[in-house]
């Protein structure tokens, strides 16, 4: 059902994927400056989990209602849109996603939430699931659903892994950025713009039939 150089193209492939950045790695890392490592894998498990959340509605066939309904491609975007706007107006006026505080650091449970909604209110990993994992999947070599969950939780376990190693990375930077208040700010903004940039480009996705 998955032969070695099929699987093996698609890992190469999804690796690719996921170390270009995007809100869900930025988050991780994000997390990881300001909370050390378990936040950072906390946050790129909902990550992970919401790649599964989006493979199983494309093997479901609910992308494809999504895709094929103005209204319902409407919502998710709008919602998944406004989240992320919400997350990096947040980070310009408070510059609390990364913080040193106590008193700013989320509960661990919100951590693992925040990655999860991140991810999963996105149209664009459900939308890039439904695009890519297929060109991998053969009905000759068995069931559709069942390959479509497994290329998927391959996808989600390279996505947790990946990110937090990233997150694990950038904690090791934490004592360095609380002895430098202005770099913390600096990032900060930045994580903030990626936030709206990544929100807008999301509210201007077309719908694709």
């Amino acid at each position: 059902m998955f032969p070695t150089d099929v699987l093996l193209a698609y890992v190469a492939a999804t690796l690719l994927v996921v170390i270009s950045p995007g809100p869900d790695n930025i988050l991780a890392v994000s997390r990881g400056l300001s909370q050390g490592r378990l936040a950072a894998a906390l946050s790129s498990t909902g990550a992970g989990l919401g790649i599964l959340c989006h493979t199983l509605a494309a093997a479901l066939g609910l992308s494809l209602i999504i895709q094929a309904s103005p209204l319902a491609f409407w919502a998710v975007k709008v919602v998944g849109g406004l989240y992320l706007l919400f997350l990096g107006w947040k980070a310009l006026r408070s510059r609390s996603l990364i913080s040193f505080a106590p008193s700013a650091r989320l509960p661990l449970h919100r951590v693992f939430l925040s990655g999860w909604l991140s991810n999963v209110l996105n149209p664009k990993p459900g939308l890039f699931v439904l695009a890519f994992v297929p060109q991998f999947v053969s009905a000759s070599r068995g069931s559709v659903p069942v390959q479509m969950l497994v290329y998927g939780g391959i996808f989600a376990v390279l996505t947790a892994v990946l990110f937090s190693l990233l997150g694990g990375f950038a904690s090791k930077l934490s004592a360095w950025l609380q002895g430098h208040p202005r770099f913390g700010n600096g990032l900060n903004v930045g994580a903030g713009l990626a936030f709206i940039a990544a929100g807008l480009s999301i509210l201007a996705l077309p719908q694709r039939r």
